[in-house]
């Protein structure tokens, strides 16, 4: 994820983002929403937008620069909010500034707690060997390319909603890759359906991307609400997909070997990791507390099992992986030497250290950033130009265009703190799009972006522009299907 923001991104984004909120001082005359204060052609408005374009300018150029992408937007958000907090003062105001940079802390804590949880089962399923192991059986199938097209396809699909997107598109490019070795075609369109499928699953689920997690402890959407979005973000994945097959020989590539093994309690760790999603849907649902009491009590109980693991491994550390499968005898002093305690012994530390600290930094700051400019007046005016102008559907529409441009994350973290009025159908409607408008382009995505640096020179933006039309196609179909079977949501 450190390639999240790739050149093309970056200067796409910096052009429509910054343009975007340019507009704004022009019709600073916008009236005050509740208690914020319209503050867009003040001196400190003014500044604050300017810090916030700098501060993006360094995201977008952090692969030249070699400056992480949270180090900018922290600090633009600590001199943002000072900014909000002199001018409100100026004003005789000392508790907007102080409500509203708590609420925001508040927002982005609940986040950070849900996806460090999030994260830290995830990588103790990658070092406990889950996900190779799922790899190797792919790979030493003896499938034809095409059947993995459809394969690697439907697998990130299915798996996205509980993986995550990113995690998802990664573990499904190395298969294709693997398959496909210099059939240079291939991997680029099993690349680009891949990324489609993974946004596309991670649409219908709040454990999929980023946004609809937002969404979901808004508590805009439900969580059984999301499933909903299954028949259009399959069509989005669906229309691509068929395209895309035509052009995939039938051939038979060698059949290639890669030996993978799970380690003690992977299996334990997938149950856990299910019952601790239980336990957040239930906390919501049931109990109505946020979602993060259920993700972290589970993350308690995975760091419970973890010492159980460490104590395993330190005292009863399996035999080594060559001796088990060549089937020899092993001699006494062998099976002491492999009983005495391991150097590396399981510690859940370990995973949640791997933790993306950088993107969750990074969150922090964009969070701030926009909460500051919303308290400065920015995002009613940006609403009343976007779901004023346009109307609900078209702003929406555009919500997932820009998706495709700029990052979704700050994207939709701007539609939520406008809270524009909409039925629950046009809420269903953003959510789709902002999860799934990325897939136009390979910039469009975290996913997208991982899997470029992953098969780096061949799967390539200029190689997904070419198939964008049927990736466009498919979110166009996507829209009009939820409009149909969704209608009811509409009234």
């Amino acid at each position: 994820m450190h390639r999240e923001h790739a050149l093309w991104k970056r200067a796409l984004s910096m052009a429509t983002g910054g343009a975007a909120l340019l507009l704004a001082p022009g019709v600073a005359g916008a009236a005050a929403a509740g208690e914020t204060l319209d503050f867009t052609a003040h001196w400190a408005g003014l500044t604050a937008l300017v810090l916030f374009v700098i501060a993006y300018a360094l995201v977008i150029g952090e692969e030249n620069l070699h400056l992480r992408k949270s180090k900018p937007v922290m600090v633009a958000a600590g001199v943002i909010w000072a900014l909000v907090a002199v001018v409100y003062a100026q004003y005789g105001d000392t508790r907007t500034a102080e409500e509203a940079v708590r609420h925001n802390l508040l927002e982005f804590g609940e986040l950070f707690l849900f996806l460090l949880a999030a994260m830290t089962y995830i990588n103790t399923m990658d070092e406990r060997g889950v996900f190779d192991v799922l790899r190797a059986w792919l790979v030493s199938r003896g499938f034809s390319l095409r059947t993995i097209f459809w394969v690697t396809g439907l697998l990130a699909f299915l798996i996205s909603p509980i993986a995550d997107n990113l995690t998802t598109a990664l573990l499904m490019a190395t298969v294709v890759m693997a398959v496909g070795g210099s059939n240079r075609g291939f991997v680029t369109v099993g690349c680009i359906n891949i990324v489609v499928a993974a946004n596309a699953g991670g649409a219908f689920s709040p454990f999929g991307d980023i946004t609809t997690l937002m969404v979901w402890q808004k508590g805009i959407v439900e969580f059984q609400e999301f499933f909903v979005l299954f028949v259009p973000s399959l069509v989005n994945w669906m229309m691509p997909a068929v395209l895309m097959s035509l052009v995939v020989p039938k051939v038979q590539p060698e059949p290639l070997t890669e030996r993978a093994r799970l380690l003690n309690g992977a299996w334990i760790v997938v149950g856990l990791f299910v019952l601790t999603i239980v336990m957040a849907v239930s906390a919501h649902n049931f109990l109505h507390l946020p979602p993060v009491m259920g993700m972290m009590t589970g993350l308690g109980l995975l760091k419970l099992y973890g010492y159980h693991l460490k104590r395993r491994d330190q005292f009863f550390p399996a035999p080594d992986e060559d001796w088990a499968e060549s089937g020899l005898d092993l001699e006494e002093s062998q099976l002491e030497e492999a009983r005495q305690p391991s150097r590396s012994s399981f510690d859940i530390f370990r995973s949640l250290e791997r933790a993306e600290w950088d993107t969750l930094m990074f969150f922090y700051g964009i969070i701030l950033c926009v909460g500051g400019l919303g308290t400065l007046g920015y995002l009613s005016v940006l609403s009343e130009l976007m779901y004023g102008g346009l109307g609900p559907t078209g702003a929406n529409i555009l919500v997932g265009m820009l998706s495709a441009i700029v990052d979704n994350i700050p994207v939709m973290f701007a539609v939520l703190s406008m809270l524009p009025e909409m039925n629950h159908g046009q809420w269903l409607l953003v959510t789709l799009t902002a999860g799934v408008g990325g897939s136009m382009l390979a910039i469009g995505s975290a996913a997208g972006v991982a899997v470029m640096g992953q098969a780096r020179g061949v799967y390539t933006f200029f190689a997904h522009l070419k198939w964008s039309w049927a990736v466009a196609l498919g979110y166009a179909a996507s829209i009009w299907v939820h409009f149909l079977v969704n209608a009811s949501a509409f009234e």
